[in-house]
């Protein structure tokens, strides 16, 4: 539990993730969440099959955006480490967007005027978060500059999310 505590201390941008030692079995256990939350949030937005598709080519485009990133840098052994540390602060934030689709849900059968700019407002503002979150975990790691790292996380967050969503529209 301490381990999880010190993982989640970093989407509020405590702690290094290059100090942060997983057991494999951590790892594993955050991409079992990431998968079965992702195809439950999938499921429910889109028909589940494809839902589950575009949840395993997140998964594959973000161990490959990863690699290819430790492997350019030399830093191949720390996969475990970088990997671990971005997908619990993925998790948190996909557990607020789930918590959020509820909450649009409770707002649209109570009639709430504004649920859907609610909604999207809170959404906005996770994907900000989990930008931020990102950077920070590649600044810290790779000791980068700030911009490098934005960028690098914007490249990440169009990797895993953007390519998969183009793949299942075609």
């Amino acid at each position: 539990m301490s381990l999880l505590i010190k993982y989640l201390s970093l989407c509020w941008f405590r702690n290094n993730p290059a100090e942060l030692v997983p057991p494999t079995s951590f790892m594993w256990k955050t991409v079992a969440f990431y998968l079965i939350s992702g195809i439950i949030v999938e499921g429910l937005i889109s028909d589940p099959a494809d839902g589950t598709l575009e949840v395993l080519l997140r998964t594959i485009m973000a161990f490959s955006s990863v690699a290819a990133l430790l492997l350019v840098s030399k830093k191949w052994p720390y996969f475990n480490r970088l990997f671990t540390a971005i997908f619990v602060c993925e998790n948190f934030i996909m557990t607020l967007a789930t918590a959020t689709e509820g909450l649009y849900f409770v707002m649209v059968m109570n009639k709430q005027e504004y649920s859907e700019e609610i909604s999207i407002g809170i959404g906005a503002l996770l994907v900000g978060w989990y930008l931020a979150i990102v950077s920070y975990i590649l600044r810290q790691f790779f000791l980068y500059k700030t911009s490098l790292s934005v960028i690098l996380a914007f490249s990440y967050f169009i990797l895993t999310y953007g390519i998969p969503m183009l793949f299942m529209d075609i």
